[in-house]
């Protein structure tokens, strides 16, 4: 499922506008339903604006009425506007709290030394750090590597287990290729 544009003015748009369940808009919006009751009771998001799904075209007045008809049937947002927002996720940054910033060298290290198919390319994405600070770590030249403790960046939240599989396995993928080309 896809995020609404603003899920709060949506949701609270479809709260005050349609008969759907409170769990049919918590699943489209990708909130909790007691968020979704809370926006009902006035407490949460008294002063957002609502905003029209049908208006922002990431729903249709049928979808709606097929919903309000069936409470166990979830909302599907339109295509192309499931599509825009994909396309507008993947060029998101990534933002790291501070208090997580100081264990990318240890996620670094644990990926130099457990997947070293891994191009360089791939540990920026997946961390969100620079070539510079890498090539600093494969080559024991960083400013603090006696105190490098190599963790998973998984376990750490730097990165999610899926992203690292999907790196790992490209890798291979590319590695076996080549092997395969030089053999």
């Amino acid at each position: 499922m896809t995020t609404p544009f603003m899920p709060k003015a949506t949701a609270k748009w479809l709260v005050d506008n349609t008969a759907l369940s409170f769990k049919q808009i918590a699943d489209f919006c990708e909130m909790h339903p007691l968020e979704i009751q809370g926006i009902a009771d006035g407490e949460v998001a008294a002063n957002i604006i609502p905003a029209d799904p049908v208006k922002s075209g990431q729903l249709t007045k049928d979808e709606i009425a097929r919903c309000e008809e069936n409470a166990d049937s979830p909302l599907k947002m339109k295509q192309d506007a499931a599509e825009m927002l994909s396309a507008n996720r993947k060029r998101k940054a990534r933002y790291t709290p501070i208090a997580r910033r100081q264990d990318k060298p240890d996620a670094i290290s644990w990926l130099v030394k457990n997947h070293p198919e891994l191009s360089d390319g791939q540990i920026i994405k997946l961390v969100g750090t620079t070539k510079k600070t890498i090539e600093a770590i494969r080559d024991r030249s960083h400013w603090n590597v006696n105190n490098l403790n190599p963790r998973d960046p998984v376990l750490l939240g730097l990165t999610t287990q899926s992203a690292l599989n999907a790196a790992v396995d490209k890798a291979k993928r590319k590695g076996g290729s080549a092997e395969e080309s030089a053999a």
